[in-house]
């Protein structure tokens, strides 16, 4: 399902509308090319489920944990090119008992757990993007009935 949107807000609400539909131990891919608006996704689905803090890229961090109504984890692995086993090690806690979004998923290879949803962004103008939601088709049926 492909949906465009227009603003900041508006990628939060989409984001929204996904992370209603999350539970403990889901993961969330969230690719895209720099400035697509990935950070801005995760934002809008942490405030959605309860997270009251600043939500800002963890880039150079790798990964923050945010608590709101679940313990929410999120992921950047634009550093990596791939990642090795021992560096796969520090990342697995921040699966354990969270929803997780992973941005640049590409560099974990086949190390992700299942994930539940993968969301891709595309500038298609200054102002506007194309999120590409994928996923089951019973979440998707439910994020987009009514669109």
């Amino acid at each position: 399902m492909e949906i465009a949107s227009s603003s900041p807000e508006e990628t939060e609400r989409l984001a929204g509308r996904l992370a209603a539909e999350l539970q403990l131990g889901d993961v969330v891919t969230v690719s895209g090319e720099l400035g697509a608006g990935k950070t801005t996704f995760v934002r809008g689905a942490c405030r959605a489920l309860g997270v009251s803090e600043a939500v800002t890229s963890p880039t150079f961090t790798i990964g923050h944990r945010y608590s709101g109504r679940v313990e929410v984890s999120h992921l950047d692995l634009y550093r990596f090119t791939t990642v090795t086993p021992a560096e796969w090690g520090d990342l697995e806690p921040y699966f354990d008992d969270a929803v997780t979004f992973v941005e640049w998923p590409e560099a974990a290879g086949d190390e992700l757990p299942p994930v539940r949803a993968s969301v891709a962004l595309r500038h298609a103008s200054p102002t506007r993007r194309m999120i590409v939601f994928d996923g089951e088709k019973a979440l998707l049926d439910r994020l987009f009935r009514g669109c």
